[in-house]
């Protein structure tokens, strides 16, 4: 699926007259990592608990074949890998006060785990990232930021990580739009990155109160440095690969 081929909702598709200047966002192998939020079983299996709400869109932009197709991608290019994961664990149970969002999430058990240093009934669970990425994931090289909390990642290491590589261009993706990647996506902004969001490598719930989705890509419109499909996105890395310059191990 490319970035033109919505069919559902034609909201999702480029607009015929485009009233922002286009990107001119091009890759640096040198300072370039791809960073996915989230790519857990709670979002993207079918028998994760937030299936109910994000299944229909994490299906219609096919988001798991499209995050192996980032990863793949990113691998072959040599490019660095980041995660920021979403953990709670009981002491996160006892907030005085949350969000509509975060109430959700805490009474369904999203993400959860018996403790930061605990990783009992992690594999398989909600928690656990999709079997289909491990291999990605678990290679010794990408890494994988400490927990966010709430939505963005100003309460985890992922921009330190970033930074102590050198890396101030990223490639962002995964779930879920409008609430983690579009927070990662301001605050990565505001700190000075270079931001591309890959549009069909994420999705949002849908729910009486409106679609997280179209909310999420109206702002990547205006906001970001880059949106691309994950088309475009494998191509720009795939570019990379026999660049003269490769950024060293």
């Amino acid at each position: 699926m490319s970035g033109q081929d919505y069919v559902k909702n034609p909201a999702y598709s480029e607009p015929e007259t485009p009233g922002l200047p286009p990107s001119d966002m091009v890759l640096d192998p040198q300072r370039s990592a791809l960073v996915v939020i989230d790519p857990q079983n709670d979002f993207l299996h079918e028998t994760g608990v937030a299936w109910g709400v994000v299944g229909e869109s994490v299906m219609e932009h096919n988001v798991v074949q499209h995050l192996e197709d980032l990863f793949k991608a990113a691998k072959s290019a040599s490019l660095p890998v980041f995660i920021s994961p979403h953990y709670y664990y009981p002491h996160d149970h006892r907030w005085k006060f949350e969000g509509a969002l975060e109430k959700v999430m805490h009474s369904i058990g999203m993400f959860d785990r018996p403790g930061a240093l605990d990783v009992t009934g992690l594999e398989g669970s909600g928690a656990d990232f999709v079997d289909r990425y491990k291999s990605y994931i678990n290679d010794g090289k990408t890494v994988i930021a400490s927990p966010h909390k709430v939505y963005g990642p100003e309460q985890n290491d992922l921009v330190l990580q970033l930074r102590k590589q050198h890396i101030d261009q990223v490639i962002l993706a995964g779930m879920s739009a409008n609430l983690c990647v579009e927070s990662h996506m301001r605050a990565l902004l505001e700190a000075g990155f270079e931001v591309a969001v890959v549009k069909n490598a994420t999705a949002g719930a849908i729910i009486p109160e409106g679609d997280g989705y179209l909310a999420a890509l109206v702002n990547f419109r205006m906001m970001a440095n880059a949106v691309w499909s994950t088309k475009k996105a494998v191509e720009m890395m795939k570019a990379l690969e026999n660049s003269e310059i490769r950024r060293s191990a």
